[in-house]
């Protein structure tokens, strides 16, 4: 299995990176669950991955642990 860093992008107005950090946990609590990311590879490669809503929705409704392919 290999490893990736994913990672989504906010602009966010704070006197602080704590504060920065605090908003963005807020928005993500709230609000819709992102769909665009970026996703970087082992080998430092970066892809920008925009996923298609309901897809994702099924996806995450599904245990994905159970499948073999995962062990």
């Amino acid at each position: 299995m290999h490893k990736f860093t994913v990672t989504i992008t906010r602009e966010i107005e704070a006197d602080t990176a704590e504060e920065a950090a605090l908003l963005l946990y807020q928005e993500l609590s709230r609000g819709p669950v992102p769909d665009r990311y970026a996703v970087t590879d082992e080998t430092k490669a970066t892809t920008e991955v925009k996923l298609d809503r309901e897809k994702a929705d099924e996806f995450a409704s599904i245990d994905h642990t159970a499948d073999p392919g995962n062990w």
